[in-house]
């Protein structure tokens, strides 16, 4: 492997929703070793041909010697996960020499779109992130795919505003707004497109690399569509008509507002995803991500009928599990 490329790639939620699809696209390509920075007692179930590497967060010396020899570390992980776990990742990566950081962002532009994260009240902490790495003199690319189809698809009215399974659908606005998303493959397929690049160009006109997107987002989209689409696209899949919902029709701003009124003053989390996914049906169109990657790295076309079945199937554990 040259060394002006990405070889090893440490994973920080190798097991989770997106951080799996990650670690399996990289190692199904077969250009890079993979890591997963796991805890002791953790149940996540790690991808095949993943080193595990156990690191205890309360010891920095552990999450240097676990990141020690990594090229980059993805941070993938929950919202719910301690406000300094990112931080202290850093700073050990920072200390085992690891080149560049990817930040746990995986939504929406903050690079260009500052205002639309944080009216989806996720600004904040992101932006601070970004400003820490700076602090720390270590690179990091804001990889952005928009919010994950299946999982907002099929993961009730809060989300995309559709419960699939008992036929009940809030269309904003008349549902005609478009945004981007992405498949939670999509979006492994961009960041194991982007960590194949070069790292750092060989000549003034070399414009690959990664390092172009240092301090930057990078960002791709598996589709650019409005709720009206992902409800033409059920209706197919589902084998019903319109006569066989509810729909329920509601304005943008009382829709917002209503969510910020169940977070912030019921304490209420599912007031938190609503607002979020509220902001990116607001009729600005600010969720389509104007600068999109897909062609520079070969991101295929995909199926928006397969990917809606998946989104019914995901729907059905969410349901279970959830």
């Amino acid at each position: 492997m040259s060394s002006n490329h990405v070889h090893n790639v440490a994973i920080v939620g190798a097991g989770g929703n997106q951080g799996k699809y990650i670690a399996e696209e990289l190692v199904k390509g077969g250009k890079h070793k993979v890591t997963a920075i796991t805890r002791a007692d953790s149940k996540a179930e790690i991808p095949s041909g993943v080193v595990p590497k156990v690191v205890d967060y309360n010891d920095t010396s552990s999450l240097v010697d676990g990141l020690r020899g990594q090229d980059v570390l993805v941070i993938t992980m929950s919202v719910a996960a301690p406000p300094d776990t990112q931080t202290k990742l850093i700073d050990a990566a920072k200390e085992a020499g690891v080149k560049f950081v990817i930040p746990n962002e995986w939504g929406y532009d903050s690079e260009r779109n500052p205002g639309l994260v944080h009216d989806m009240l996720i600004g904040e902490r992101v932006i601070a992130i970004r400003k820490y790495c700076q602090s720390k003199e270590i690179p990091f690319i804001g990889v952005s795919g928009g919010f994950w189809y299946e999982f907002s698809l099929g993961g009730g009215d809060i989300r995309y505003g559709f419960e699939i399974a008992k036929r009940n659908f809030t269309r904003i606005d008349g549902g005609d707004v478009k945004l981007s998303t992405s498949t939670w493959n999509q979006v492994a397929r961009g960041t194991a497109g982007l960590l194949s690049l070069k790292l750092y160009p060989e000549n003034a006109d070399d414009k690959e690399t990664i390092s172009n997107f240092f301090n930057k987002s990078f960002c791709v989209e598996s589709f650019r569509v409005s709720q009206n689409d992902m409800f033409e696209e059920l209706k197919k899949v589902t084998g019903t008509t319109d006569a066989d919902w509810t729909i329920t029709e509601e304005n943008h701003k009382e829709r917002y507002d209503r969510a910020i009124q169940m977070f912030q003053k019921d304490g209420d989390w599912r007031g938190f995803g609503m607002a979020m996914y509220t902001r990116g049906f607001f009729p600005d169109q600010a969720a389509v991500m104007p600068t999109i990657q897909n062609k520079l790295i070969n991101l295929p076309q995909e199926d928006f009928e397969a990917c809606t079945k998946g989104a019914v199937e995901y729907e059905k554990n969410f349901s279970r599990y959830g």
